[in-house]
């Protein structure tokens, strides 16, 4: 089990987890390959302190190259959730299953945009993970809406499982669906509900009458990623030590809010690892 998983890769995730290394934590970064990074492709970074007319992907190469160094061990991947075990969590990081003790959240500003209904049927018929939740629908008709191919595996999955699956692509070409999942082309605009659950996906004006909705997205928005998580808009809501409102998570960098800037992401990666690393030690301690 990891002392410490970092979902992200800018910034404020490589100085968490350098300073998780520090503490003698094990620590895995969790996230998409660098040049991802909105720092990557800028031209030249002036204000960052003792580095100046540096350029972004140097500059982030540099903390990549740091983290290395200390042991920081990194997976590429997308996290489709994180699910709280009681002293513990489990993560579905592109449905491979880790466990950790503590959770630091740095993956940037969230780009996501959500559909009307879409948070307040969250775990009501709304999921992000067929994996996870796939089970409850068995012999239902659901609707997956996909940004992007991983959409495609999520649907081919739900085939087995459902009477009815229906594909809604926002991207083209679709290239790897199974027979039986028909393809319906058309945009989202609201998840539509009764009496506390899913009962259709309204799609250019007309409800498309469905028992669950899946979303595969490019990124997804950190409250529907841990269920419980506590935000202010887009951004998650922390204190001076970075925790959030759930136990042993912390949230680091742009996802907490403005101003968005590396000093201010580094800065309060620090603070969060050494949040989680004081969590770690005080629960060791009070099971001697």
């Amino acid at each position: 089990m990891l002392d410490v998983a970092i979902i992200g890769g800018g910034p404020a995730a490589l100085s968490a987890a350098v300073n998780c290394r520090q503490r003698n934590k094990s620590v895995c970064i969790f996230g998409r390959s660098l040049d991802s990074s909105l720092l990557f492709a800028a031209e030249k970074v002036d204000n960052y302190l003792g580095l100046p007319d540096i350029g972004g992907e140097e500059m982030l190469n540099r903390f990549y190259a740091h983290a290395v160094k200390n042991g920081v061990e990194f997976k590429e991947c997308r996290i489709k959730q994180i699910l709280s075990m009681g002293e513990h969590y489990m993560i579905n990081a592109d449905n491979e299953f880790i466990e950790a003790k503590t959770i630091i959240l740095a993956m940037g500003l969230s780009k996501s945009k959500g559909i009307p209904g879409e948070m307040e049927y969250l775990g009501k018929g709304v999921s992000y993970c067929a994996t996870c939740d796939g089970m409850l629908y068995r012999g239902k008709k659901v609707a997956v809406i996909g940004e992007n191919e991983e959409g495609e595996a999520e649907a081919n999955f739900l085939a087995d499982l459902c009477r009815e699956v229906i594909y809604i692509p926002l991207y083209q070409p679709v290239v790897n669906l199974k027979e039986t999942v028909m393809v319906k082309e058309g945009k989202p605009k609201a998840v539509c509900g009764e009496d506390g659950r899913v009962v259709a996906l309204e799609l250019d004006g007309e409800e498309l009458a469905c028992d669950g909705i899946f979303f595969a997205k490019n990124s997804t928005p950190p409250e529907s990623l841990l269920f419980g998580l506590q935000t202010d808009g887009k951004n998650i809501l922390v204190d001076r030590n970075m925790a959030t409102n759930l136990p042993g998570v912390y949230a680091a960098g742009d996802c907490t809010g403005a101003p968005y800037q590396i000093a201010k992401a580094v800065g309060e990666g620090l603070v969060a690892a050494l949040s989680a690393a004081t969590e770690i030690d005080r629960r060791e301690r009070e099971k001697k």
